[in-house]
C-alpha cells in the first residue's frame, strides 16, 4: 500500500523532482545522523576495561564514559560533591556521613546504594595509591541506610576528599557490588556504571573500536562543566572510539571529517594541521603532562642501587624532550617530581635534570659490580606520544656501558606485561616509559612513583622503600601547608637519591579537533560529555 501512493506521488510530482527531494531528505538524515555520532581517535586502543586494574589513561577515559564519582574537582582543582548530595564531618574529624544524591542508577537499571558505593572503595583502595593511604588510616565503612554510608577513621586525615575526588588513574569510579567484589587483580568481568554513556558490548573489538551511547537515565548535576565536576550532559547520542595507530592515516581522516577528534595528534604533523582551516588545535591538559623512565627493582642488576644512580646520571631531559615533543613551544626541563606548575614545585635533590654526566655514569656503573647483565627495555610502537623515550634511552645506556636490549611490542601489550614480576627469561622485564598528568602528581600521595610499598601495593617496578614511606605518612598527617612543602622537598631527594624512577620533563599534548566540534572542557583527564557537533 505504502508503496503504491509512493509511485503516485512521484508521478504527480514529476519524477525529477520528487528524486531531488529524496535524495535531499537522504543527505538530511545523514548529516543529523553525522551530529548525532562523535568519532574519536584515542591514544591507543582499549584492552583492559577495568580502570581500577591499572593505571593506564585508556582505561581511565573509558572509565570516566560509564562510572561516575562521589566527588570530582573543577577546573581549580577544587573538589566538589559528585554523586553525593551532602556529606558533613564530626567535631573529632574522624567520622564522615555521606549522602547520595537522589535517582542514582546502574546502566541495568539497579539503583545504586551505600553497599554498592562502599564494596566499590574497598576494590580501589587496595590498588590506588592515593586508595591505600586512605585505608591504612581507615577504621571502617558503615552503611547507615540504602542512600547513607560513613567512614570512620582511626585518627584525623586531611586528605579524605581529595582521594575520594581524585581525577586520575586510579579513579574511584563507582559500580555495582558484584563487580566491586571482584579480586582487584582480576579485570571485571561486565562493563556496567551509572556514568552519562552506556558500553555497547556487542561492538567492543578490543584495541580497535569502542561504542557508547548515551545514558537516557542519567541525571546530571545541576552546576555547569567543569574539569571532571558539575553537570555531565551526554550531547550526542554515540561516541566512537576508533584506533588508528598510523598518524598520517589518522590526520587524513581528520581533514576528511571521517573522525572529528584526534586525541594526542603526533608532534612533528602539527603544522601541517594548523594549516587547515576547518581544525583546531586545543590544549585540553593546562596543567601538563611528565615523562617518566622507571626501572623495576625486583630484577637484577637494577636492584643495585648503584647502578641505578648510574643510569641516573648517564640521562638529560632535553635529549628525550627533543626527541619525542620537538618543538620547544610543547615542552619544558622539568626536575620537579610534582610538576613544576604544582604549589610543591622544587628543585631540591634533582640530578641530571639539566645536563648528563657521562664519564661519571660510566665510573659509577664501573664501580657498581654491573657485569654486563642484559637490561630488557620495553618500547611502544603504536603511542606516539611516548614511542621515541626508549630508543633515547637505549644509547644513552649503551654509552656507558650498559647491556641493552630493546623489545618493541603494543602499548597495550606492554600495560599487561609491566604487572608482571617474573624473571626476565619469563617475560619480565627491566625498564619502561610512560607519562603522567601532573594532576596525578601534585603531592607525595598522588604520585605513584613515589610509593616505596614494594610487592605489597607498589606501582610497577615494586620499589620498596620504608624511609619514603614514613616521609608520605609525615605529609598526610601535617595540616601545615608550610611543613608539607618541606616533607615533599624530603621526598624529592629521597626519590633522586634510590632512584625510585627519574623525570624526563614536562610536556603539553594538544588535541586536533574539527572546528565544528565545540565543548570540550580542560580536565585532568579526557571526558566527552558536554561535547556537541554544530
Amino acid at each position: 500500500m505504502r508503496s503504491r501512493r509512493f509511485h503516485m506521488l512521484v508521478s504527480a510530482i514529476g519524477l525529477s523532482i520528487g528524486l531531488g527531494l529524496l535524495a535531499g531528505a537522504a543527505t538530511d538524515a545523514v548529516a543529523q545522523d553525522s551530529k548525532k555520532t562523535l568519532r574519536f581517535i584515542p591514544h591507543s586502543g582499549l584492552r583492559v576495561t577495568d580502570p581500577i586494574l591499572t593505571t593506564a589513561f585508556m582505561s581511565r577515559n573509558h572509565g570516566y564514559m560509564i562510572y561516575d564519582t562521589l566527588f570530582s574537582v573543577d577546573d581549580k582543582m577544587v573538589v566538589k560533591p559528585q554523586m553525593v548530595e551532602k556529606y558533613e564531618v564530626s567535631g573529632d574529624k574522624l567520622t564522615y556521613t555521606f549522602t547520595l544524591r537522589d535517582g542514582l542508577k546502574f546502566h541495568d537499571g539497579a539503583p545504586v546504594t551505600s553497599t554498592d558505593v562502599i564494596a566499590s572503595l574497598a576494590r580501589w583502595g587496595k590498588n590506588d595509591t592515593m586508595g591505600q593511604k586512605l585505608f591504612t588510616y581507615t577504621k571502617e565503612w558503615k552503611e547507615v541506610d540504602a542512600k547513607t554510608f560513613q567512614l570512620v577513621l582511626k585518627e584525623p586525615y586531611g586528605l579524605v576528599l581529595d582521594s575520594l575526588g581524585k581525577p586520575s588513574s586510579n579513579v574511584p569510579f563507582i559500580m555495582p557490588k558484584r563487580m566491586a567484589d571482584t579480586p582487584a587483580t582480576t579485570n571485571v568481568p561486565e562493563e556496567i556504571g551509572s556514568g552519562p554513556f552506556r558500553f555497547v558490548k556487542g561492538e567492543f573489538q578490543p584495541g580497535v573500536k569502542v561504542v557508547y551511547e548515551k545514558n537516557p537515565d542519567y541525571k546530571p548535576r545541576s552546576e555547569p562543566a567543569s574539569n571532571t565536576s558539575g553537570g555531565k550532559v551526554a550531547k550526542v547520542d554515540r561516541v566512537e572510539w576508533l584506533t588508528i595507530a598510523d598518524p598520517q592515516t589518522a590526520m587524513n581522516a581528520l581533514i576528511k571529517g571521517e573522525v572529528d577528534i584526534w586525541e594526542q595528534p603526533a608532534f612533528d604533523l602539527l603544522p601541517e594541521l594548523k594549516k587547515n582551516k576547518e581544525i583546531d588545535i586545543r590544549n585540553l591538559q593546562p596543567f601538563g603532562m611528565n615523562y617518566m623512565l622507571r626501572m623495576n627493582w625486583l630484577q637484577p642488576p637494577l636492584d643495585n642501587v648503584k647502578v641505578r644512580q648510574a643510569i641516573l646520571h648517564a640521562v638529560q631531559q632535553e635529549d628525550y624532550l627533543a626527541a619525542q615533543v620537538g618543538d620547544p613551544e610543547y615542552y619544558k626541563v622539568c626536575g620537579a617530581l610534582f610538576g613544576c606548575s604544582s604549589p610543591l614545585a622544587t628543585d631540591a635533590g634533582a640530578v641530571g635534570v639539566k645536563k648528563a654526566d657521562v664519564a661519571k655514569a660510566k665510573k659509577m656503573l664501573a664501580d657498581s659490580g654491573y657485569k654486563g647483565e642484559k637490561i630488557v627495555i620495553m618500547a611502544p610502537t603504536d603511542l606516539n606520544s611516548i614511542n621515541q623515550l626508549p630508543l633515547v634511552s637505549a644509547p644513552l645506556l649503551r654509552a656507558i656501558g650498559v647491556n641493552v636490549e630493546v623489545q618493541s611490542m603494543d602499548w597495550q601489550t606492554l600495560v599487561g606485561r609491566r604487572a608482571k614480576m617474573d624473571p626476565i627469561d619469563q617475560g619480565g622485564w627491566h625498564i619502561f616509559h610512560t607519562a603522567w598528568g601532573t594532576a596525578d602528581m601534585m603531592n607525595p600521595i598522588a604520585n605513584a612513583g613515589t610509593k616505596g610499598l614494594g610487592k605489597v601495593g607498589g606501582f610497577f617496578g615494586w620499589t620498596e622503600d620504608p624511609t619514603i614511606e614514613k616521609l608520605r605518612d609525615d605529609y598526610a598527617r601535617e595540616p601545615d601547608a608550610t611543613k608539607q612543602k618541606a616533607i615533599a622537598e624530603a621526598v624529592q631527594k629521597r626519590v633522586y637519591e634510590m632512584v625510585h624512577y627519574i623525570p624526563l620533563g614536562e610536556y603539553f599534548q594538544p588535541s586536533a579537533i574539527r572546528k565544528n566540534v565545540v565543548g570540550n572542557l580542560p580536565s585532568a583527564a579526557y571526558v566527552l560529555w558536554n561535547i556537541e557537533k554544530k
